[in-house]
């Protein structure tokens, strides 16, 4: 199998397939198309029928969108969801949530790992928000009994709400301890730290996405490695 993936720094969507695939032990051979190339020429558009990423090719299928990836991985590696129809039955629900859902957390709380910044504006619609991602994560852990969101497995549920406990490391939201304390446990995975190590060292920077993490407040700290020298062409 092959995934195609964006900059680790952005790419919320590459994430959860990736740690997945990674956390199930699958092997699969990764393939980086940084977001910047994407404006010398090269790209998504003809790669997927949708000309994003993440994509999956196995064999001569193509699978895309994080969500029907995740899907076709649990076709090979039924763990991949949890075996209890009740814990599988909630997880696929709070997938779909997050796959369709936080509109204004993801805008504000856009996913740069290597940025921690001081929120400017913590609008009752973005406390709502975050306030929601709490009483989720909180809901499956005691339903399910932890320490991961369906009970003691890492599924797929977790692997969606991967790149958001990268977010909670960047805007430090009002979470409670539970919430905090599973935000941590993803954290710590070590495919999940490969993850954050790797998009620190990525040279690229994407206009776009630096400008929507201006606009959410100061830049506290940026851990990343200087950005590659700009070629101009006249």
């Amino acid at each position: 199998m092959r995934l195609t993936i964006a900059n680790r720094n952005y790419s919320s969507w590459s994430l959860r397939p990736w740690l997945l695939l990674r956390m199930l032990e699958l092997p699969f051979e990764e393939r980086l198309l940084p977001f910047a190339a994407s404006t010398q020429g090269l790209a998504y558009v003809g790669l997927t029928p949708s000309g994003r990423v993440p994509c999956l090719e196995d064999g001569g299928l193509l699978v895309w969108d994080s969500l029907s990836i995740v899907e076709y991985i649990a076709e090979l590696a039924p763990q991949a969801w949890p075996a209890d129809r009740a814990a599988r039955a909630w997880a696929r629900s709070a997938c779909a949530e997050m796959h369709a859902g936080f509109g204004r957390l993801r805008e504000v709380c856009t996913m740069n790992c290597g940025l921690r910044v001081q929120v400017r504006d913590w609008t009752s619609a973005l406390l709502a928000e975050w306030a929601r991602m709490d009483a989720l994560w909180c809901e499956g852990q005691q339903r399910f009994g932890g320490p991961f969101l369906a009970g003691p497995a890492f599924t797929a549920v977790d692997a969606f709400f991967a790149p958001v406990a990268l977010r909670v490391q960047s805007y430090a939201p009002p979470l409670s301890p539970i919430a905090q304390a599973y935000a941590q446990r993803l954290l710590a995975l070590p495919p999940l730290q490969d993850w954050y190590r790797a998009a620190l060292l990525e040279p690229w920077r994407d206009p776009p996405h630096e400008a929507e993490a201006q606009a959410a407040g100061e830049w506290l700290q940026d851990l990343r490695v200087p950005p590659a020298p700009s070629h101009s062409h006249s």
